[in-house]
């Protein structure tokens, strides 16, 4: 694979399946260099096998797609090229989709009402006079602000104490209704008038002729000033349930919990409905028959802010109030893949994703104890869901970034196959699982990507973010770019990752830089012996966010590495813990919070000991690793005569890599590919070449 082979990577969303069992329709992204953004349409999925998957919609970027209960209508996202995403709907058998929505910062998410009248969704709402909503007001030209919390910003949205989000519901229009349209000439004078009770010569009036005055009206449910997300409407419909931190004190830890907020407006305000305290929930859903409450949750120790290594778990109590029982093995089992979502299946079961060992499984947990793997192996399931006895399922492996199966007699059964193009452009290499034993003996688990051709090749020992995350089997195309460059790319799962239990995550609390690193080193001593294909003195080493703090660490311990990419870095946990969205408790929780366990853990601590020649690689906008990391890093090289290049990248964030303009990905594997000719040069990739 190569850089210009982006747009072949084509994403597929969690399948949403009509209630009659009979097809599923997935959401299809991909890059696109022309419009230098991401697009892409819906897509239907027949579950017979003599129909062809096909196009549903033609829109700009459609995303999101959801059935209503009673299969009549398909509600989804659309954003133009120029906008935010909208709330749409569309006949279950076709038509013209119908917008319902105009929100300012654009809908996030939405979810269908049990009677399929109405929809709850999720909006990002303004200040007055923030964000474009006082005409001729800059954002330059805003208003201060004065912070006095610790939660103010958060990488990739920016300032969120002046824009919460919050939930709103909309009634669902008759779609073979006739079409609203806007009042023009006489009628449009007429309304004017009456709207203000004087002649059109009095001043200014309010302007009938808008988008909202076509639109159904939306009621707002949610009213403090914080994020409400996860929305999910009760088996009734009289409520919505949602997640949010409204407890006293909730600036000074982590924890979110479930609370209800009545439809109708019988509560005036939220109740709390699961007793989760010193929890941080991800998601909630009550069961299809009413009587269960299912949510996911992450225990944050007596502070309410140990974070570090906590699996994702899956908790269940009476949906009428009581104690809530845990249903998944906390230690082994870390149910967060797709963002920790809850799909029901049947009256009282749901559907989730656990990480394990590099791979994705999907599981299915019944109220009252019983669970059983589904899907399993050499894949990262990104998606399920099931209604009629059939279940769809999204999945990514080795040789595709995205498809969707069915799921039958325990087999996968394979619907589409959006990769087909890239397999036939690019030649895509499948990783080889390795396991090695660290210095200590513990098992350390990765994959080596091997270029073809005889060898001895360079060697890219690549080190994940996180750190609490995992190097997976799914198709990686950091991983295919650098071996299609002639480099064979080692990549691992060290003490801290996740996966494999919270033991081995929670090895680096306040330890960070130590079995990581043997692990990860263990890891390319280990390939070094086994395979003769790799060249032993022609090493370099990468890695972004917590990978780009261990690579720094690493360099600043072991000089065997030719040269380094220090991407987005975790750098210097002092500085970290002021300009960070997450420096108030990361760093601490991690790294300790006394100055010497921090100078114990600290790459700018030990700058002065690197040797390694060092492309730091950093964005602008990034508020995780804010850019004075990789700055104040950089400087610190080339005031010491280090060779160092610094790679900053204007608009983009924290997720450059992975969601980063497509121009931006693709400038980003060029550099990174050069930097690598000068110091590791290839057949492939030379200076010359």
């Amino acid at each position: 694979m190569k850089p210009e082979h982006l747009p072949l990577l084509k994403s597929v969303s969690a399948p949403a399946v009509h209630p009659d069992g009979s097809r599923a329709v997935v959401s299809v992204i991909r890059p696109d260099f022309d419009a230098d953004t991401y697009v892409g349409q819906l897509w239907t999925v027949p579950l017979d096998p003599g129909k062809l998957p096909r196009r549903l919609t033609r829109g700009f970027r459609d995303t999101a797609p959801a059935f209503s209960p009673d299969g009549l209508v398909l509600a989804f996202l659309r954003a133009t090229a120029d906008g935010k995403p909208q709330l749409y709907v569309v006949e279950a058998t076709g038509g013209e989709p119908q917008v319902l929505t105009n929100a300012k910062l654009g809908v996030s998410s939405f979810a269908w009402s049990p009677d399929s009248h109405s929809i709850v969704f999720g909006a990002r709402t303004p200040d007055d006079g923030r964000y474009g909503t006082l005409d001729g007001v800059s954002a330059a030209a805003e208003d201060a602000r004065l912070i006095t919390d610790f939660k103010y910003r958060m990488n990739g949205v920016g300032y969120t104490a002046d824009k919460p989000l919050q939930l709103f519901i909309v009634d669902v229009p008759e779609l073979d209704d006739e079409p609203r349209v806007a009042p023009a000439g006489r009628a449009l004078h007429a309304r004017k008038t009456a709207a203000t009770g004087t002649g059109a010569e009095s001043g200014p009036v309010p302007d009938a002729d808008t988008a909202e005055t076509l639109l159904p009206p939306a009621r707002q449910l949610t009213f403090a000033a914080t994020d409400h997300s996860g929305e999910s409407f009760s088996a009734d419909g009289r409520y919505v349930y949602f997640i949010a931190a409204l407890h006293e004190g909730s600036d000074d830890d982590l924890e979110t919990g479930v609370y209800r907020v009545s439809v109708s407006g019988g509560e005036p305000e939220p109740v709390r409905a699961a007793n989760s305290s010193r929890q941080t929930v991800g998601a909630a859903r009550q069961s299809r028959n009413g009587k269960w409450l299912f949510y996911t949750a992450q225990e944050l120790g007596e502070s309410g802010k140990d974070f570090v290594a906590r699996n994702t778990a899956l908790y269940v109590m009476p949906a009428a109030g009581g104690d809530a029982s845990v249903l998944s093995d906390v230690e082994m089992m870390d149910l967060s893949g797709a963002a920790a979502g809850l799909e029901l299946r049947g009256p009282e079961s749901v559907l989730m994703l656990n990480n394990a060992q590099g791979t994705v499984e999907l599981l299915e947990f019944g109220a009252t104890g019983n669970h059983s793997l589904l899907v399993h192996g050499d894949r990262v399931v990104t998606g399920a869901a099931s209604a009629a006895g059939s279940v769809f399922v999204s999945f990514a492996d080795p040789a595709t970034a995205g498809d969707v199966a069915a799921l039958e007699d325990g087999q996968l059964r394979l619907l589409t196959d959006f990769s087909a193009e890239l397999r036939l452009q690019a030649e895509i290499i499948e990783p080889r699982a390795l396991t090695f034993d660290g210095a200590d003996g513990y098992p350390v688990h990765g994959w080596l990507v091997l270029p073809p051709g005889k060898g001895p090749h360079p060697v890219l020992l690549n080190i994940h973010g996180g750190p609490f995350a995992q190097y997976t089997v799914a198709l990686f195309d950091e991983a295919q770019v650098y071996a299609a460059a002639g480099y064979a790319v080692l990549m691992c799962n060290p003490r801290g990752s996740a996966g494999y239990g919270q033991a081995h995550g929670r090895a680096i609390k306040e330890k960070m830089g130590t079995v990581d690193m043997q692990d990860v080193l263990s890891f390319l001593d280990g390939a070094l012996i086994k395979f003769q294909e790799l060249d032993g003195g022609a090493l370099g080493i990468m890695g972004g966010s917590y990978g780009g703090y261990l690579t720094a660490w690493t360099i600043s311990q072991d000089h065997r590495f030719k040269a380094a990419v220090v991407e987005r870095g975790f750098l210097d946990p002092v500085s970290f813990i002021g300009s960070s969205d997450i420096g108030w408790f990361f760093g601490g929780e991690y790294t300790g919070t006394s100055a010497e366990q921090m100078a114990a853990q600290s790459p700018m601590a030990t700058v002065s000991n690197v040797r390694t020649p060092s492309l730091v690689v950093h964005s602008e906008e990034d508020l995780r690793c804010p850019v004075e990391q990789g700055q104040r890093y950089f400087t610190a090289l080339k005031q010491q005569g280090v060779d160092a290049a610094f790679l900053v990248f204007p608009g983009e964030n924290h997720e450059l890599s992975r969601s980063g303009t497509p121009h931006h990905r693709k400038q980003r594997f060029e550099e990174i590919l050069r930097w690598w000719s000068r110091y590791l040069p290839t057949a492939a990739n030379s200076q010359s070449s």
